[in-house]
């Protein structure tokens, strides 16, 4: 449950600023963001931080860490699975940090391609799959069991830094790009077979292929924060999206192999593309030069002095 009074209902924010889920406030968390799903994979990331400043763990499970990396500040934040959870992080996250964001979703997939256990996707834009239940609620069918989204881009700068440091951190022939399908769930809509549910999904995952030739993976996030970093607007330029992202997909599940990582390449992958991420977010956002101001945030002392001022 809460901790705290929220002063409305429709922008839940408590009297001291913090956000309702993600339990965020103004200074905790920097302009560069590296989300993840799983919580002890953002903990084995920030070990490879230089300085973490802040921790902070919500009601609602979301996990917040930031720290110092290249001198610059830099937060990682857990959110679980699934789109409304990046839903509740982004605009959070929107509502408490100033001047533009960069987040780079750092997570896992079942690759639907060339690519097996150990390597790694950059996703080039996303779309959603999502379980149309007219199509199983009523007789005779409407439709298809499952809609398609139109694709969402991802920021192209960002993904171009990402990629070159996930090359030089893992090898080329490692690291495969393409469209991802963001389901709205793990089992039927990612084309999971399953003799205890109908889920008319046998057909899904060559459907994907022939409206999207070049769909690599299937997860649950991506494509809601693109298409979130698409629709932002900033106070100062409403025209201008002010979120930029990118994603990188670690393969858990090799789909047409069947065959699921083991926890020690998990664990070794992160670590090897962590400095990666980071280094990536650093190289696309090099200062802090019109981003949230250092005074009274948890990055205040550990900045120089030129990065105080910028």
């Amino acid at each position: 449950m809460p901790n705290e009074q929220m002063s409305s209902a429709d922008r839940p924010i408590s009297s001291t600023g913090r956000t309702y889920h993600v339990e965020m406030q103004a200074g905790e968390v920097a302009n560069r963001i590296v989300t993840v799903g799983d919580p002890q994979r953002a903990r084995t990331m920030a070990k490879h931080l230089d300085q973490i400043l802040f921790e902070r763990t919500s009601h609602r499970g979301f996990l917040t860490i930031t720290g110092i990396y290249r001198g610059l500040p830099l937060s990682i934040v857990a959110i679980g699975m699934g789109a409304p959870m990046m839903d509740f992080f982004v605009r959070e996250a929107r509502m408490v940090v100033r001047g533009p964001l960069t987040i780079v979703r750092f997570g896992s997939c079942g690759s639907i391609c060339n690519a097996t256990i150990g390597d790694v996707i950059a996703a080039t834009g996303a779309f959603a799959i999502t379980r149309n239940f007219a199509y199983f609620d009523n007789a005779p069918r409407v439709g298809q069991p499952y809609d398609l989204s139109p694709a969402v881009d991802a920021d192209p700068r960002l993904t171009s830094a990402l990629t070159a440091r996930l090359d030089a951190a893992l090898g080329a022939s490692h690291v495969y790009r393409g469209q991802v399908g963001n389901a709205d769930s793990f089992y039927g809509s990612q084309g999971r077979p399953a003799s205890d549910f109908y889920d008319a999904n046998h057909d899904l995952i060559p459907r994907v292929h022939r409206v999207f030739p070049d769909a690599v993976a299937l997860e649950m996030e991506s494509h809601m924060l693109f298409h979130l970093a698409r629709s932002s607007t900033g106070s100062e330029n409403a025209h201008l999206p002010s979120i930029r992202a990118a994603c990188a997909l670690m393969v858990y599940a090799d789909r047409s192999g069947n065959v699921f990582i083991s926890p020690e390449i998990s664990k070794r992958l992160s670590q090897l593309s962590a400095t990666a991420v980071f280094d990536a977010l650093v190289d696309d956002m090099p200062s802090q030069d019109g981003l949230h101001p250092a005074a009274g945030s948890v990055w205040e002392t550990a900045l120089s002095p030129a990065q105080k001022l910028s």
